[in-house]
């Protein structure tokens, strides 16, 4: 899953794949904006098969909680 999570997140940021941890969020890369955003929630909706609710999206700010949403939503 991490790696899944990882590799939508270097392609919607056009970062590189080994850059993105814990600790990613808007802070730390400078492509990551509100159009970004949702452009990597739409992503990861269709990876994973899931759809965000509007609280989970907002809450979803940085590497380690779209983690653990993705993590409730396969659960499910």
């Amino acid at each position: 899953m991490e790696n899944r999570i990882k590799n939508v997140m270097s392609a919607v940021f056009d970062i590189p794949f080994e850059k993105i941890n814990d600790e990613s969020s808007p802070d730390n890369i400078m492509s990551w904006d509100s159009l970004k955003h949702m452009q990597l929630v739409v992503a990861l909706e269709e990876e994973f098969r899931i759809v965000f609710e509007d609280e989970e999206i907002i809450e979803m700010l940085n590497y380690s909680s779209i983690k653990q949403n993705i993590a409730k939503k396969v659960k499910q």
